[in-house]
């Protein structure tokens, strides 16, 4: 996907904000807002998807242009946040179910890359291709046998099991395959920076930021499950 499936024929454009540092914080902001709220209350935090995506369209509308272009990015992101509610609201146990779920927009952001809805589309291809390198990652290095476990196991069980994931990681086999998806990732990141890459413009920039943002924040993850498994946002 990131060697060409995302050429597009709509014109090279630069956004009118720092689209590439939004979209980063974009993918932070589940880990501190949208995580605990699944937590307390699923329902609600799915229903908060429509708030997403009507702020969205209103801004999208507007005649200024980095109100459109932030409203844009707003429904993208929206897309995102539905499938996060869904899937860590109700079907967390089932890790199988993870990526299918994320992808749930797929057909209607491919078609979006080559219309008014190009920024939208491409950060929610790019968050959801960064899922797919977690995903992928986790099942390679044979992390995913816990996951199981640790999202319903009691609250004084789960630190211990989040911590044995951790120090599974450790081991020489899947810290080696840890590092090969970490240069792969930075690797494509740089790619999309380039100008010869298959997007162009600042949205190439924004691709490369969402996907380094959540390495970032798997590093970050992956420290605190060692250190402070109670702070990792799986545990209840």
């Amino acid at each position: 996907m990131i060697g060409g499936t995302w050429q597009t024929s709509a014109p090279a454009r630069s956004w009118s904000f720092p689209v590439a540092r939004i979209a980063a914080a974009m993918v932070v902001l589940p880990v501190f807002l949208q995580a605990p709220w699944v937590r307390l209350n699923p329902f609600s935090a799915t229903l908060f998807t429509g708030v997403l995506i009507a702020a969205g369209l209103v801004m999208h509308r507007s005649r200024s242009q980095t109100a459109s272009d932030l409203g844009s990015l707003l429904v993208g992101f929206s897309g995102s946040w539905l499938a996060g509610c869904i899937f860590w609201g109700w079907l967390r146990a089932h890790p199988v179910l993870h990526l299918p779920v994320e992808a749930f927009a797929l057909p209607v952001a491919l078609g979006g890359l080559q219309g008014r809805w190009r920024l939208a589309a491409t950060f929610y291809l790019s968050s959801l291709v960064g899922t797919a390198c977690t995903d992928l990652a986790m099942a390679a290095t044979g992390v995913m046998q816990f996951w199981p476990a640790v999202v319903t196991a009691s609250l004084d069980q789960a630190p211990l099991l989040l911590h044995q994931a951790g120090t599974h990681l450790l081991q020489p086999l899947p810290l080696i395959t840890l590092v090969i998806s970490a240069v792969l990732v930075l690797s494509a990141g740089r790619r999309l920076n380039r100008n010869n890459s298959g997007f162009t413009g600042d949205a190439g920039s924004m691709a490369a930021a969402v996907l380094i943002t959540t390495l970032w924040v798997d590093g970050l993850f992956l420290l605190t499950a060692l250190l402070q498994p109670g702070l990792s946002g799986l545990i209840e």
